[in-house]
């Protein structure tokens, strides 16, 4: 698989890694901004702009991680699901509802 394809199909974890290490390079470039300031006024822009900004990127490549990883999890579920639909499909098993299993209108009650 080449670079363009796992891209197009990993579109969210690629996002993830890029977000990952654009958010590291905020941090440090941060650091490196503030510990040579000796004011608090003069690190303030610094912790605003490369801080804030860097946890926001690692928070948003985390996030796109795990909506990678769900995403892969549906998709082997999906797989499961029509693997036995089919299984189904030989045996000639239908769906039909057990005669002793519960209506819906038999559920609802009155309570007082």
């Amino acid at each position: 698989m080449d670079l363009g394809q796992w891209l197009r199909l990993g579109w969210d974890r690629a996002g993830a890694w890029a977000c990952v290490v654009l958010g590291v390079v905020a941090l440090v470039v941060g650091w490196i901004g503030v510990s040579d300031k000796l004011y608090t006024a003069e690190q303030v822009p610094y912790v605003i702009s490369a801080g804030f900004g860097g946890l926001f990127l690692l928070g948003l490549g985390g996030i796109l991680w795990l909506s990678a990883d769900l995403r892969d999890e549906w998709t082997q579920l999906d797989k499961i699901e029509d693997l036995l639909a089919a299984q189904s499909e030989e045996a000639g098993a239908t769906a039909a509802p057990r005669a002793d299993a519960p209506q819906s209108d038999h559920l609802v009650s009155s309570v007082k």
